[in-house]
């Protein structure tokens, strides 16, 4: 059994939740959130790593998230609490581990063998948070097929910093990265989502990062707060032209005077099997 497919679902809103806060691991379970990402890294003092991985393994055991995905993301293995957040995560079997700052192949690779022990469906995801990792990219994510790596996080907060770029609006010092990481995603099947927006009481500039992110090809975005949620799963949902679209599409190719033919002619236009694959994205995305 390989890692779950994760193409054919919605997946738009990736909310980071302090693995170290008990409620709020509780109350992710009834957020509208596609995805539950209990955090032992960035959001979790170092005193409080240790109960951080033990309520995310305990999380993840007791279960009750619904249709939500729920992931670990732990520290990086080079730390002092990586190699154990690894061990810990693979005995537990989320949806998937998220490795952070990931650099190059070697550093996949090397969280991929951590999860050895990992059930068959728990998948690996990479966060794309340093200059090295940018000029990997296309070796990233090659491994995924040698490996369980399902998709990119883009760390925008950590990668501004190493770059020293400043902070503008319309994030132009990042465009290139962040339009390099959602091609090397593409070209390797992967899913790619975007980073977080920190001010939360900003609602105007996170829909229109959000926006921008959804031009630029992003599955969806990640989270810091819950009142973000919202927003984002409209964003990054289709509209509903696109999916009345899809659903015809679908429909066309599985009418029994289709089989066997490649092109179909809908609407007055010719559709291809590619377009078969779009719409089920499609439909997926809008849940």
């Amino acid at each position: 059994m390989a890692p779950q497919d994760l193409r054919e679902r919605p997946l738009r809103s990736v909310l980071y939740v302090p693995a170290s806060n008990e409620r709020a691991i509780d109350k992710a379970r009834s957020l509208p959130c596609d995805v539950v990402f209990l955090d032992l890294e960035d959001a979790v003092a170092p005193d409080a790593k240790d109960r951080a991985r033990a309520n995310a393994v305990e999380a993840v055991r007791a279960g009750g998230f619904g249709q939500r995905l729920v992931m670990i993301r732990c520290n990086h293995l080079s730390s002092a609490w990586g190699a154990d957040d690894f061990a810990a995560a693979a005995e537990a079997g989320p949806d998937a581990v998220l490795a952070p700052k990931v650099s190059d192949a070697d550093e996949l690779m090397a969280c991929e063998r951590a999860l050895e022990k990992a059930p068959a469906h728990t998948g690996l995801w990479a966060m794309i948070e340093t200059a090295r990792a940018v000029m990997h990219l296309r070796e990233i994510a090659e491994c995924s097929r040698a490996s369980r790596l399902q998709a990119f996080i883009c760390g925008c907060n950590d990668l501004m910093l190493e770059l020293r770029c400043r902070k503008v609006p319309d994030r132009a010092p990042l465009l290139p990265a962040l339009a390099l990481s959602v091609a090397a995603a593409r070209a390797n099947g992967l899913l790619v989502f975007d980073g977080v927006f920190n001010d939360f009481s900003d609602s105007e500039g996170f829909e229109a990062e959000c926006r921008q992110a959804a031009d630029f090809g992003f599955d969806g975005k990640t989270l810091i707060h819950p009142s973000q949620i919202d927003a984002c799963n409209r964003i990054f949902s289709p509209a509903p032209e696109k999916v009345e679209w899809a659903k015809k599409v679908v429909a066309a190719f599985a009418a029994p005077e289709a089989e066997g033919k490649g092109v179909l002619s809908l609407d007055g236009k010719m559709i291809e099997r590619l377009h078969l694959v779009e719409a089920r994205r499609v439909l997926a995305a809008a849940g």
